[in-house]
């Protein structure tokens, strides 16, 4: 494989540097784009416990001077996360009773660690903006304990790298974990899910390609993407760097009010997807994090969107309808 990756492109600046120099505050994020002041009243209140988060990329790619572009509306904190809805707490999908040593056993012949609490983004609809990452990361003492349960079990053929986002760890330490799991006999599989292809393309650099390629275990990569203003040539070159050192390339999406709840952002979302490679995998009910319930559509809408689509495009583009129900041994399918 070594072949193919001397032909890859690769991106100009480091990831560190350019994450470093994400934008933070809100107040720069409304001269950025030319927004009016009373569009951010309330993001400095909303973002005081999940504060701010957005690598410069990804917002180049939204609309100046438009408070309801779909891109600005996942990061920017609002004052209707303050509000208490019935039904929306801090642990949406019963993770937190479930996790040790940073892992969680929620699916048979699967394990899923949480490596570190650290995002290029900050999503406003994210599930886990309440986990105690403090408590619960699989990093602690050089990862022994998370792979040492792993290997207790004996019948677990795929691991899933979770967090946060587990590319915000750097190739070294990446690379240390990957063949720790590689070193488990059981073992067969390593999938990723990971924002980063997309909101900080260059995070997908020649260290990470060569970490996958040299890698025994087949690998799939799960990225996320909501709507088709997130996929510019730059996430189009990151797969493309991806596509030859994995096995499945993947997308998934959350559901969002004012994002991408009609059939026209998302048959185009899947027409991007597939242009770059990315295969449609999941489009997900959202799950009820306190602080999210605006973005929230109902079931019934769902159902319709999907069957709206599934008229509209061939079976590869539509995503699977699911939700995630705490206890379930996977991902529910919604009819």
């Amino acid at each position: 494989m070594s072949a193919s990756i001397e032909k890859l492109g690769l991106p100009g600046p480091d990831w560190r540097t350019l994450l470093r120099d994400a934008v933070r505050d809100p107040a720069e994020l409304a001269r950025l784009l030319d927004l009016p002041a009373d569009a951010l009243a309330a993001a400095a209140h909303a973002g005081a416990r999940f504060p701010l988060l957005v690598p410069r990329g990804f917002v180049a790619r939204m609309r100046k001077g438009d408070p309801d572009d779909p891109l600005l509306k996942q990061v920017l904190p609002t004052g209707l996360e303050t509000a208490l809805v019935p039904g929306f707490g801090p642990d949406p999908v019963g993770e937190q009773a479930l996790a040790r040593d940073g892992s969680l056993y929620k699916y048979r012949g699967r394990a899923l660690l949480i490596t570190t609490g650290a995002c290029p983004v900050h999503c406003r609809y994210c599930f886990r903006r309440e986990f105690p990452y403090g408590e619960q990361t699989a990093a602690r003492a050089n990862w022994e304990p998370a792979l040492a349960a792993i290997a207790a079990m004996d019948n677990v053929s795929e691991v899933i790298l979770s967090g946060g986002d587990p590319l915000s760890l750097d190739n070294d330490r990446l690379g240390r974990l990957v063949a720790g799991i590689a070193a488990l006999p059981s073992v067969r599989t390593l999938r990723l899910h990971t924002r980063f292809p997309v909101v900080l393309p260059e995070r997908v650099d020649r260290g990470l390609v060569e970490l996958l390629a040299a890698s025994r275990l087949d690998t799939v990569v799960v990225v996320h993407a909501n709507h088709p203003a997130e996929i510019d040539e730059s996430v189009a070159a990151a797969a493309a760097r991806l596509r030859p050192v994995t096995n499945a390339l993947l997308n998934q999406s959350v559901l969002l009010a004012g994002v991408n709840d009609n059939v026209e952002t998302l048959q185009l979302l899947s027409e991007r997807l597939v242009a770059c490679g990315i295969l449609p995998y999941y489009l997900h009910l959202l799950d009820r994090v306190a602080g999210a319930a605006h973005f929230e559509v109902t079931e019934a809408e769902a159902v319709a969107l999907i069957a709206l689509l599934r008229r509209r495009v061939s079976g590869y583009l539509v995503p699977k309808l699911v939700r995630e129900t705490a206890g379930e041994l996977s991902k529910t399918p919604v009819a």
